[in-house]
């Protein structure tokens, strides 16, 4: 029989360095029915396998997905090898090009092999999200995406410029966030957890249970961590990361280099010191 930390203990450790909970009140009654149930809550994390090299800007979600193992709830991985030849438009001016199952395949090791830096790899769950989605019949899809309307995916930011730009967007493209919303409901995801650039394929999620009669997850989003040079967001492109695997003494070299105003935020979303 598992037993947890007390309601309030628990959500002192799952606010701290979040930037939204949405809804808090659902993530209360769920850890409530948890402790009473003595029942884990399933705590999905997607990983995309098309950028398997981590430095600690991913390691701010992967962070608080240790949280929850240390709570005692179950996380769950979900290696995203069949949307990764979608291909995720988040925050995209252009359409992606796609990977194949094999590419995708190996980068997942290699993120596998980072992540376990920080996730307790003896309590994690994983599953390839191609073990139900490579499954689905064109009329399964064809049901899927009867859920949703264009008029909701257009609501989202980077569809909405595009759109209005007169640039490209593919149909397949709209399948991103149907097909991560469907892993939700294939593990009964009690809670994602993400960026907040992930927010709208989160709520695209929460519907897609709920249209499949299950009760929805709560979102969980993240900070995206500004790089070391105090300006955009952490990128190996722009250089101003630092890898999960980088030697210690390299590791430090290159905090020397964070802006003063930005230590306490790195404290916050980088370390267990509170």
């Amino acid at each position: 029989m598992t037993t947890f930390p007390s309601l309030n203990e628990q959500m002192d450790l799952i606010r701290k360095g979040t930037e939204e909970i949405l809804p808090e009140e659902e993530m209360v009654r769920k850890i409530e029915q948890s402790i009473k149930t003595h029942t884990p809550m399933r705590i999905k994390l997607g990983a995309d396998p098309s950028r398997p090299d981590l430095h600690i800007g991913h390691g701010v979600v992967l962070n608080k997905l240790r949280n929850f193992q240390d709570l005692g709830h179950q996380a769950v991985l979900i290696i995203g090898d069949f949307t990764a030849m979608i291909g995720d438009p988040s925050g995209k001016s252009k359409t992606r090009p796609a990977l194949t199952l094999q590419e995708t395949r190996e980068n997942a090791q290699s993120y596998f092999d980072q992540a376990g830096i920080i996730l307790d790899t003896q309590r994690l769950e994983i599953h390839y999200n191609s073990d139900w989605l490579n499954k689905l019949s064109f009329g399964d899809v064809i049901v899927l995406s009867s859920k949703y309307t264009v008029a909701r995916m257009l609501e989202r930011d980077d569809f909405a410029k595009r759109y209005k730009e007169g640039m490209p967007i593919s149909v397949h493209e709209f399948m991103y966030p149907l097909a991560q919303a469907y892993d939700s409901y294939a593990i009964r995801a009690d809670v994602e957890i993400g960026g907040t650039d992930q927010k709208f394929n989160f709520l695209v999620a929460r519907d897609i249970q709920r249209e499949y009669g299950q009760n929805p997850q709560v979102i969980l989003t993240m900070p995206i961590l500004e790089g070391t040079d105090g300006v955009e967001k952490m990128s190996k492109s722009l250089g101003n990361y630092i890898a999960l695997t980088d030697p210690p003494e390299e590791m430090y070299g290159k905090t020397l280099s964070i802006p003063d105003e930005l230590i306490l935020r790195y404290f916050v979303l980088t370390t267990d010191l509170s």
